[in-house]
């Protein structure tokens, strides 16, 4: 009887967490990166532009709406994963140019051997923590980012320093005036750090609108919640194209809605800022449903 091979997986330097690729087995073809039992990216080699994560969607349909369609843009991208989101935008938007900040080199190192990506790509990586990297990007990239993608997990959790209104401010520096930033916050009932969150990006940006599913959005269980912010005003079609493109359920706040949702929560600070809270393990042992 042949002997099943393990699953391509590393030790983490930095973290000491275990990442492992898996095969998807729901999605012929496909792979997901999983972090310390948390499942971080999914890729499609064949077709980088098929997103299947539902926030990760919701977002590709933010970088679908910058500008032209097709043109190139230039993005950051803070926390890697497996480059999903840097592998549809040079598969949706080719030459465009891309830094991706990521803190561990060893989870780079086994994407790049297990799921490598296009040669052509104009994506440079660069190491060390996001917060502390972002002062030693060029600063000729200040106020030239047409997208900057905030979705930095440590396991299962967004640690504390990249949540305050002073991390913000440092993002916020490399967007241009149209430029957008789009967060992914992950959450449990009742909502209070993704609450809080928009209103540390609102601080910053002044123009935020939350995406989610229906239910993630009303508090009644786990999941995540893509934060849309921007100098300028978002256009009066960007939700409803938003919503339009799927997943569904879905649900868009902005303006007036989004301030009652914010409700009292306050921005975070680097006194006060806390960590996301860490999911519960059941979160991810269910059935999934892709695009």
């Amino acid at each position: 009887m042949a002997q099943q091979q393990e699953n391509p997986g590393i030790q983490l330097g930095i973290s000491g967490y275990r990442a492992v690729i898996e095969p998807d087995h729901f999605v012929p073809g496909t792979f997901q990166l999983v972090v310390d039992g948390t499942p971080q990216s999914h890729v499609d080699l064949d077709r980088p532009d098929n997103l299947f994560f539902e926030y990760v969607q919701r977002i590709g349909h933010v970088i679908d709406l910058l500008d032209t369609p097709g043109k190139p843009i230039t993005a950051l991208h803070l926390g890697a994963g497996a480059l999903t989101l840097p592998r549809y935008v040079e598969a949706t938007r080719p030459g465009s140019r891309q830094q991706v900040l990521e803190l561990e080199r060893e989870l780079i190192d086994l994407v790049r051997e297990h799921l490598p990506w296009s040669k052509r790509a104009a994506i440079r990586v660069r190491y060390g923590d996001a917060r502390e990297t972002l002062g030693k990007l060029p600063a000729g990239m200040h106020g030239a980012c047409d997208l900057i993608v905030v979705d930095i997990f440590s396991g299962g959790q967004t640690p504390a320093h990249v949540t305050s209104v002073e991390f913000y401010r440092e993002v916020a520096k490399f967007l241009s005036p149209t430029g957008i930033i789009a967060v992914n916050v992950a959450d449990g009932p009742g909502l209070a750090f993704a609450r809080s969150q928009a209103a540390t990006l609102g601080a910053v940006t002044e123009n935020v609108a939350a995406l989610a599913e229906t239910q993630i959005l009303k508090g009644r269980r786990f999941g995540n919640v893509v934060l849309v912010g921007s100098f300028a005003p978002l256009p009066m079609d960007f939700i409803p194209r938003l919503l339009a493109g799927g997943p569904h359920p879905a649900k868009a706040v902005q303006g007036a809605e989004l301030r009652t949702f914010i409700g009292g929560a306050q921005p975070a600070t680097d006194a006060d800022a806390v960590g996301s809270p860490l999911p519960d393990r059941g979160v991810f042992n269910f059935p999934r449903q892709g695009s």
